[in-house]
């Protein structure tokens, strides 16, 4: 068994490539065990992986960041601004239960995006912008339960 470290700061300019790398090496290894605590001096998590070996990935082709959905620019519609509304509400409680910061959870333009194209399964979250294996293991659920009952 290996184990690896990551340190996600909490900052801004620091937290997104941050957290593009622990997604990576989570989307290349088998990961059998994870640890994790806030280091409140220094205001970071510490991410411990445990895994044995990469996985083996054959003829698959990475889809490009571009390709996935964005609602950027497009505005929403009356329905659309309830589902962000539910959503930010969601996301505010999330953030206070454990102690992070809203982005941390997702930002407003992923929220939007969430809201205007309305997945039903988790595997549809991941044509979202922003939405890796992580954010939808931690809140796809909770997200698609919000979705339904709006």
């Amino acid at each position: 068994m290996k184990v690896k470290v990551f340190k996600i700061r909490l900052p801004e300019e620091f937290l997104y490539e941050d957290q593009r790398t622990l997604d990576a090496f989570l989307e290349s290894h088998e990961i059998t065990k994870v640890e994790t605590a806030f280091v409140h001096d220094e205001n970071y998590w510490s991410v411990v992986l445990y895994f044995d070996e990469l996985k083996i990935v054959h003829n698959t082709v990475k889809e490009s960041k571009n390709a996935k959905y964005s609602a950027e620019s497009e505005p929403l519609n009356s329905d659309e601004e309830k589902i962000l509304e539910a959503l930010k509400y969601w996301r505010s409680e999330k953030a206070k239960e454990q102690n992070l910061p809203s982005y941390f959870i997702a930002t407003n333009k992923e929220l939007m995006s969430v809201a205007k194209y309305r997945p039903i399964k988790k595997e549809e979250l991941l044509d979202i912008k922003g939405f890796g294996k992580h954010k939808i293991e931690n809140y796809g659920e909770e997200i698609l339960e919000i979705l339904e009952s709006i």
